[in-house]
């Protein structure tokens, strides 16, 4: 005689099915939404870092530097879509205060020294001539 029950995994899938036909996206926004809701009364600040980190470590082990890139592009352009020159101004001018705000004269020789080190290294002495040439005449222009 063979056991007509279903396995608890083939019940919840039937489950699952069967609410899915009787249900729009809204009704999932909105379940989800009360969820969150719930969740957040439930937890605090340490909560939400840490299931952020495993995530991200999760994310990290599955994809390759492709995927972020990929991920960055897309991210870039919709933000630029979105957004007009002064937002990035606003954004830079409050990037730059809080790096000068963390860092001193030290810090800015520093990178300033690595970023002439691979100069350096990417240009070649008619590279240098070029922006010299340019730079005297911009002084020139300046001072009459």
């Amino acid at each position: 005689m063979a056991n007509n029950k279903m396995s608890r995994e083939q019940a919840g899938k039937k489950g699952g099915e069967t609410t899915a036909k009787k249900h729009d996206k809204e009704f999932y926004q909105e379940i989800g939404e009360k969820g969150g809701e719930a969740t957040a009364e439930k937890h605090d600040k340490e909560f939400y870092q840490d299931i952020g980190q495993k995530g991200g470590e999760t994310t990290a082990e599955n994809h390759d530097k492709e995927f972020y890139q990929d991920i960055g592009q897309k991210g870039g352009e919709t933000t630029a879509e979105n957004h007009d020159k002064e937002f990035y101004q606003d954004i830079g001018q409050k990037g730059g205060e809080t790096t000068a705000e963390n860092h001193d004269k030290e810090f800015y020789q520093d990178i300033g020294e690595k970023g002439g080190e691979a100069t350096s290294k990417n240009h070649d002495k008619e590279f240098y001539q070029e922006i010299g040439q340019k730079g005297g005449r911009s002084n020139s222009n300046s001072n009459s």
